[in-house]
């Protein structure tokens, strides 16, 4: 979710829907002093693809980072990625397919995609994917077809067990803010997008992350008591079928700073999240040379979006979520 978007929401409130402590994933090698978002775990937890950008998120680019022991391995553009805006990826449950944004030209010869809002253009977005082949590798991206891609500002797309996807976008019934919209799979292709029903429309919704069995949906905006620009919230699936009403996610999922681009991670309750939070700074302060203030200032924690960890398992618990039937079928 761009900055940018984010001008729609509010300040207010306080936390009730409360999960446990944050950690930060791989400080100084994924989460770094540039900025990084949307955390997309293999099944296996071993890799991790996530965005990287500049503080105006003008310059996007996938990367992919594999666990060694303890800590990750140094960060490579993904081989899908480097050439476009690409950002945003998002695993298929079983972990064949990855999805992504981009503004890439949807057909050879086409201009790339550009959006427009409120009198000002910018990178647009479509969504794409690519296919794990018997190799192991990435096939060529694939523009999804579909009227999901009408238009040009889709984002954050987050995919079923039974290849529904959820996405956020501005469209002609989002009235002035973002909302979350669900293209249904037939078997065929993707039906025409939904909006999820989560509330009225004089809130900003984004960021969509759907438990695979679809029961329960995190998101990123504000629904009137947000502590910062943004918060995550968590919506549980109803026995009629409809989407409970938006609960805060306390603890420490939100703070002050702005939190967003909520992802799932490879065992039950973890959720990753990212968020510009960073260390207070007190005065007097130890008395700095050129070298300490350089390595603080360019360091995970000086206000830059980075990737965190928290554990929402007991949230998930109360509300008669299991880990059991977790593990979606293969597709």
């Amino acid at each position: 979710m761009r900055l940018h978007h984010l001008a729609f929401a509010l300040t207010l409130a306080t936390a009730c829907t409360v999960a446990g402590a944050a950690d930060l994933l791989g400080p100084g090698v994924i989460s770094t002093g540039l900025q990084e978002t949307s955390a997309a775990f293999s099944p296996d937890g071993d890799t991790v693809y996530f965005m990287r950008s500049d503080f105006a998120e003008k310059d996007d680019t996938i990367l992919v980072s594999h666990r060694q022991g303890a800590g990750w391995s140094t960060p490579q553009v993904a081989s899908f990625s480097g050439q476009w805006h690409d950002s945003e990826p998002g695993f298929s449950p079983d972990g064949r397919r990855l999805y992504f944004v981009s503004n890439r030209p949807p057909r050879p010869g086409q201009p790339p995609v550009e959006a427009s809002l409120q009198g000002r253009r910018f990178a647009g977005t479509h969504l794409w994917y690519v296919e794990r082949q018997p190799d192991g590798r990435w096939g060529a991206p694939v523009h999804v077809a579909g009227a999901l891609n009408d238009g040009a500002q889709i984002y954050n797309p987050s995919v079923a067990a039974n290849g529904d996807v959820y996405f956020s976008a501005h469209r002609p019934d989002s009235g002035r803010f973002y909302q979350i919209y669900v293209a249904h799979w037939t078997g065929h292709g993707y039906a025409d997008p939904e909006r999820v029903a989560l509330g009225d429309l004089e809130h900003n919704r984004m960021d969509p992350c759907v438990d695979p069995q679809q029961r329960f949906l995190v998101y990123a905006g504000d629904e009137g008591d947000a502590l910062g620009r943004a918060d995550l919230y968590i919506a549980f699936r109803q026995p009629d079928g409809r989407w409970g009403k938006p609960e805060h996610l306390g603890g420490d999922v939100n703070t002050a700073d702005l939190e967003n681009a909520p992802s799932l991670g490879p065992h039950f309750g973890e959720l990753y999240l990212s968020s510009n939070r960073q260390d207070d700074v007190h005065y007097p302060k130890a008395r700095d040379d050129a070298a300490s203030l350089q390595k603080r200032l360019a360091g995970p924690l000086n206000g830059s979006r980075n990737l965190w960890r928290v554990d929402i398992a007991e949230v998930l618990r109360r509300h008669g979520v299991t880990p059991a039937g977790s593990s979606p079928p293969a597709r």
